[in-house]
């Protein structure tokens, strides 16, 4: 069954593309690839009278790394461009390998690191790293600009804390404090070709031999990409050791709220939340140690 027809449209501002998307009101569905709205407008899971795209917007493909402002990627800038960056995989080497590993070659050379954001899956690759090094959302709308915590971004699964008429115009980052360390480790059916089954992004702060931060994200097991807190604290003010670690990876995923589905049960994502866990942490404290 061919498509439903729609109206394309490709302002070249971002203040005309909040207007167009305020005038076209619930009628318009915003792309940056397109590799997650085209599919399921072909597939009639949505039909929208308009698409508005923000290729066209000069700026919003910049990909910036730099000591004072942390790393800045705009709205448009590609999965590849992300995985590839220099700056990117010398400073924040765990966001270029999750922006790698998302989907395949053909969806990285036209999905964005933010249009997987905004998608909102609970499993999106991107979202637990980035939630881990504490990223924030820049926003522009009818009222003006503004910015929140990534991790207050996600409301549920496809639905986001942005108000009618507004875009995600890029994502920013902290530049990583010394003797931080972050990973990411995932699972699915088949392998990266398919959504994660569980995702695990970690970060850990030490100093000498202690650990003074922790953030533990787990994606695909509630809602929402999560925070694990119970589990953060337990490492905080403590020596990282491999007994502490199991620990905290136990306590991981017993704050999760996994379903069965049909990527995995339940009990499967529970104990893999666990192994995930104690793999990114131990990473994490590798990359802190190396960096202190």
């Amino acid at each position: 069954m061919p498509a439903a027809r729609f109206d394309y449209i490709a302002p070249t501002t971002v203040d005309a593309a909040v207007a167009a998307l305020v005038e076209g009101d619930r009628d318009t569905r915003v792309m940056a690839g397109g590799t997650d709205l085209l599919v399921k407008i072909r597939h009639r899971m949505l039909s929208p009278k308009r698409i508005l795209s923000l290729k066209q917007i000069a700026g919003l493909d910049a990909i910036t790394v730099d000591k004072k402002n942390g790393l800045t990627i705009g709205a448009t800038a590609l999965l590849a461009d992300v995985a590839a960056h220099k700056g990117i995989r010398r400073y924040y080497p765990t966001v270029a390998e999750a922006a790698g590993g998302t989907a395949n070659v053909q969806v990285r050379n036209m999905g964005t690191v933010v249009g997987n954001l905004c998608n909102a899956s609970p499993s999106a690759d991107n979202a637990p790293t980035l939630m881990a090094m504490g990223a924030m959302v820049d926003i522009a709308g009818p009222t003006g600009c503004r910015c929140m915590a990534l991790d207050q971004f996600f409301l549920g699964p496809g639905l986001t804390a942005l108000k009618p008429g507004e875009i995600v115009t890029a994502i920013r980052v902290p530049f990583p404090a010394a003797g931080s360390g972050t990973a990411y480790h995932s699972l699915s059916q088949r392998g990266k070709l398919d959504c994660s089954a569980v995702g695990v992004g970690t970060l850990v702060v030490l100093k000498a031999d202690r650990c003074t931060d922790a953030r533990i994200i787990v994606g695909a097991c509630a809602p929402v990409p999560m925070r694990t807190q119970a589990a953060e604290k337990m490492l905080i003010g403590k020596k990282m050791t491999d007994t502490l670690i199991r620990q905290a990876a136990r306590t991981a995923s017993e704050e999760t709220s996994p379903i069965t589905d049909v990527r995995a049960s339940a009990p499967y994502r529970w104990k893999m939340v666990s192994v995930l866990v104690i793999r990114a942490l131990t990473d994490a404290r590798k990359m802190a140690i190396r960096k202190q």
